[in-house]
């Protein structure tokens, strides 16, 4: 994986990576277009939220061709339907996909974990399940695991942006959620000033051990799949782990200390990468 893993939630997908099969490195090449240039339409620029949606629906659109068997003229598309034919790949999971883009363009706040939860599922977890249909391992046990691997990595980059989410929209980003923010005290416009009071850093403590654990819940799924993607998981799942360990370190102030993975972490992942703790759930740093 690259060094800047972790910094967006697109940048969790192994492209390219060393740990994959050679086999596997156009097709994945070519899923990650797909993913990293509808994520630009949400995310990115300046363009009015209309066009945004009007891009995304376009991606929609070529969707519908692809099961419907229809040549595409984009070149995306094409690169991506004879990998969706070959490995049989669920269109469902790309439909998720711009489904959450889409949310992206006009929802910025989220009322509960479980509404939170329910973007994860649609912006985080195709990711890996697509993953696993490319690797012929899409086990009901894997998928789920997969899951809470992937849901935890996108609960990690929103708790390590905090502060850079607030800033995008009109009105700022905040995907911490609002019953919990109530809960610790803490007000939208405590995000916006990027005050890391006593209440939000016990707000983002809690935050972090509920990443820890959803993580960790699934972390086994590395040990138990075999050769290169299981080697891939458990460097992601450790890299996870490492940037929980960071916004520990910094005593939660992401605001003014925002936690990236550097050059010196990268042992101590390849480390946990190739040393299976002897109880995954009791996984410490290295």
């Amino acid at each position: 994986m690259p060094p800047d893993s972790y910094e967006s939630h697109y940048e969790n997908f192994p492209v390219a990576s060393i740990l994959l099969p050679p086999a596997l490195r156009e097709p994945v090449a070519a899923i990650y277009a797909f993913a990293r240039s509808a994520d630009d339409f949400a995310d990115e620029g300046d363009l009015p939220a209309a066009e945004r949606i009007a891009r995304l629906a376009a991606y929609q659109a070529e969707l519908d061709l692809i099961e419907a068997g229809h040549p595409s003229a984009h070149p995306i598309f094409r690169n991506l339907s004879p990998v969706i034919a070959h490995y049989d790949l669920p269109l469902q999971l790309f439909r998720d996909l711009l489904d959450a883009f889409i949310q992206d363009v006009h929802k910025d706040r989220y009322a509960d974990f479980a509404e939170l939860m329910d973007y994860c599922r649609r912006s985080a977890d195709p990711v890996g399940r697509l993953m696993l249909h490319l690797f012929k391992q899409a086990s009901p046990e894997n998928l789920t695991r997969s899951d809470a691997i992937c849901s935890a990595l996108q609960l990690i980059n929103h708790w390590q942006d905090v502060g850079i989410d607030a800033g995008k929209g009109q009105n700022g980003r905040i995907y911490l959620p609002q019953d919990e923010m109530a809960r610790f005290s803490i007000r939208d416009g405590d995000i916006a000033r990027r005050v890391a009071s006593a209440d939000f850093r016990d707000l983002l403590h809690f935050q972090v051990d509920r990443a820890r654990a959803l993580m960790l819940s699934g972390a086994a799924l590395g040990w138990d799949l075999p050769g290169r993607i299981g080697l891939e998981i458990r460097a992601i799942v450790a890299g996870g782990l490492r940037i929980l360990e960071k916004i520990d370190a910094v005593d939660y102030d992401v605001f003014n200390h925002r936690p990236v993975l550097t050059a010196i972490d990268w042992p101590g992942i390849f480390w946990r990468s190739l040393v299976r703790p002897l109880d995954a759930s009791m996984e410490t740093a290295p």
